[in-house]
């Protein structure tokens, strides 16, 4: 195969008009699907980061009075971050699939409709 020929058709028909609607909303259902899934896996993320980060300040005796109470502390707020941004990418992976799931039909279907009208 060219893969010059392919690279420049697949340029193409990013540059082409898209005369039909289906394709934009076709690409409207896609970030939909995954949009959700996307939102809490980054926000959940971010927050078990900054718990985490916490925590290993409180263990260092960066913040708090530097006790041993405070370390035993921040060790376990570490640990909680830890075990939050373990878990962040299965429960990603899970709402991902049920998301696509509550989508597939349409998605199926429009794309059908796309591909029928390009034969």
């Amino acid at each position: 195969m060219n893969t010059d020929k392919i690279y420049a058709e697949a340029i193409a028909n990013e540059y082409a008009p898209k005369d039909t609607s289906k394709v934009v909303a076709l690409k409207k259902l896609d970030r939909k699907a995954k949009s959700k899934a996307n939102i809490f896996a980054y926000t959940f993320g971010v927050i078990m980061a900054l718990v985490l980060g916490t925590g290993m300040c409180l263990s260092m005796g960066v913040i708090g009075d530097g006790s041993t109470a405070m370390m035993v502390v921040g060790i376990i707020v570490g640990i909680i971050g830890i075990a939050g941004v373990s878990v962040n990418y299965p429960i990603y992976r899970k709402l991902l699939q049920n998301s696509k799931k509550q989508y597939a039909f349409e998605i199926m279907q429009l794309a059908k409709e796309i591909s029928e009208e390009a034969e």
